[in-house]
């Protein structure tokens, strides 16, 4: 039993998502409940507002169901240049919220996934041409950068940056670059397995090309036959989850196994996340999560 890792979960799989959509998520008292019942020891703050957003209180919904809080997501939308100067001060609300309750989480940044029309449009089969340009990478990669140290500054935490489909920064060429124009003091990676995946690349090889970058894991798992339609039928990124193309771990595409072996292997200490992406009121979220908790129990977490 591998105990340096730990594993969560997130309201993403409940149908608790950053996106607009239709739909009535769960309730956060059934999602912490069942999270605790699967079997995690932790979990992701979710859409702001969702879980309390006062400290005493955050801490107290935590505390009885033996939860950490992990981390937060962060959506900006950093290719436009006044972007992060408006995120800051979100960036340093979540950060002051977290460090409250857990003074080693982590702010997790990302794309405003899925406002692109583009991007949103064209998930899972993107183009060079449809990327940044030159400019534009350096007002994103400048944002990234930027808001990383305001959050550092106030509270001390940690920002990781997550690539995710709908958005920029999708296929691994895009990731690279990212990595490449920012500090590695200041940004991490978080390395989403099912999204690396489902933009075209090799979660392991990732891994293996980054693993001093990588300081937080969301165990995804991409379903090739799904990812293989979504392209051949030039589905969206809603589309393609709505279909299931983010499946229960070990079912799909990502060598889970050769990636637990090799964070072990390099001695990685931190969460491992898992999230099983659905739209609200879609699968069967805790038959999934007890299955998802199993599967990685028999991998030795």
């Amino acid at each position: 039993m591998n105990e340096r890792i730990r594993v969560a979960n997130a309201p993403c799989s409940w149908g608790v998502l950053e996106f607009d959509l239709q739909g009535e998520a769960a309730p956060w008292q059934r999602v912490l409940d069942e999270m605790a019942a699967a079997g995690y020891a932790g979990t992701e703050l979710g859409d702001w507002g969702f879980l309390p957003t006062e400290p005493v209180a955050l801490g107290a919904v935590l505390a009885p169901r033996s939860l950490d809080m992990v981390g937060a997501f962060v959506p900006v939308r950093f290719r436009d240049p006044d972007a992060a100067t408006e995120a800051i001060p979100r960036a340093i609300r979540t950060a002051r919220l977290l460090s409250a309750v857990n003074p080693r989480a982590l702010v997790v940044l990302a794309d405003d996934n899925c406002t692109d029309p583009v991007r949103d449009a064209c998930a899972g089969r993107i183009r060079p041409d449809q990327g940044l340009s030159h400019s534009e990478w350096c007002t994103f990669a400048a944002g990234v950068e930027r808001v990383a140290r305001a959050v550092s500054d106030a509270t001390g935490l940690g920002s990781v940056f997550h690539h995710h489909g709908g958005g920029f920064v999708e296929p691994p060429a895009e990731v690279d670059t990212l990595l490449d124009l920012t500090d590695p003091a200041l940004v991490s990676l978080c390395l989403d397995t099912g999204h690396f995946a489902f933009g075209g690349g090799d979660p392991l090889a990732c891994l293996q090309r980054h693993a001093d970058r990588i300081r937080h894991v969301h165990f995804k798992d991409c379903d090739p036959a799904v990812a293989d339609r979504a392209r051949r039928e030039k589905w969206d990124y809603t589309t393609a989850v709505r279909h299931g193309v983010f499946s229960e771990l070990g079912r799909g595409s990502v060598p889970f196994r050769e990636i637990l072996a090799a964070l072990s292997a390099r001695s990685w200490t931190g969460w491992i996340v898992v999230e099983q992406d659905v739209l609200p009121g879609m699968g069967t979220p805790f038959e999934s999560a007890v299955r998802n908790r199993e599967y990685l129990r028999q991998l030795g977490l």
